[in-house]
């Protein structure tokens, strides 16, 4: 299902790039993989709490962009391929938005009541008490909510960058393209994006994978096309701001 009608995706393109020895093989963007997940957990281990936790963020997410630029260039592969580009329908991409949006929300309750019902022993949820630490007392102070809100939107959408387009893409090439490599590849970025917000098993890492499952079908499902899911990210983010400051 391709709501905008692109053809011209990363996949489509390159699906049989090993055919040409000029091309790199599945063995390159394994070794793409990685540098690039090597890079994405150890900068974590960075950590100046002089600049706040957003700051940290960013510096993380933006470190590891530039290591995702650096194989990208090496392999030839642009921003537009994984899926920054101009959409060809805005009313497809607001419809692929709240697609993506209503998976997401459904998938978390779904998991909210089997937790409930089945008493799976997980480690509780903690965000919400963490997120002081994180942002300061934001109730009621709606000027540091629009202080911290650009920067919230950015880091939504330097994640659906990374963990979609370009995780998604290295991981089908390194099995070398395929549905199965599809969906191994959408299964596994949704486990290393919850797994990367929490480094463990726990409600908050389960709830945080779900949506990054949810982003990753749509992805697939919607022409891989990024802007549907960078809209739904910083609308997940924002409600989730707005519920601290109110």
């Amino acid at each position: 299902m391709a709501l905008n009608g692109h053809k011209g995706s990363l996949i489509n393109e390159t699906a049989h790039v090993t055919d040409d020895p000029r091309q790199p093989n599945s063995q390159a963007f394994l070794i793409d993989l990685a540098i690039y997940l090597s890079v994405m957990f150890l900068i974590r281990k960075v950590y100046v709490s002089e600049i706040g936790f957003l700051a940290n963020g960013l510096f993380w997410s933006l470190t590891t962009l530039a290591v995702a630029a650096w194989r990208m260039k090496a392999r030839n592969v642009t921003w537009a391929d994984l899926g920054l580009r101009a959409p060809r329908s805005y009313k497809s991409t607001l419809i692929a938005t709240a697609a993506v949006l209503g998976l997401a929300i459904g998938l978390v309750i779904v998991f909210q009541l089997v937790n409930e019902q089945l008493a799976l022993g997980l480690a509780p949820d903690r965000s919400e008490e963490s997120a002081v630490s994180k942002f300061g007392d934001m109730r009621g102070d709606w000027a540091l909510f629009f202080a911290f809100i650009p920067f919230v939107w950015l880091q939504s959408a330097l994640e659906e960058i990374l963990d979609r387009g370009f995780l998604i893409n290295w991981i089908e090439k390194a099995l070398s393209n395929g549905a199965l490599a599809t969906a191994i590849a959408v299964v596994a970025q949704a486990a290393i994006f919850g797994f990367r917000h929490t480094n463990d098993l726990s409600e908050r890492s389960i709830t945080v994978g779900l949506i990054g499952l949810a982003m990753g079908i749509g992805y697939v499902l919607f022409d891989r096309n990024l802007w549907p899911l960078i809209i739904a990210h910083c609308t997940l983010n924002t409600m989730s701001m707005l519920d601290r400051v109110t």
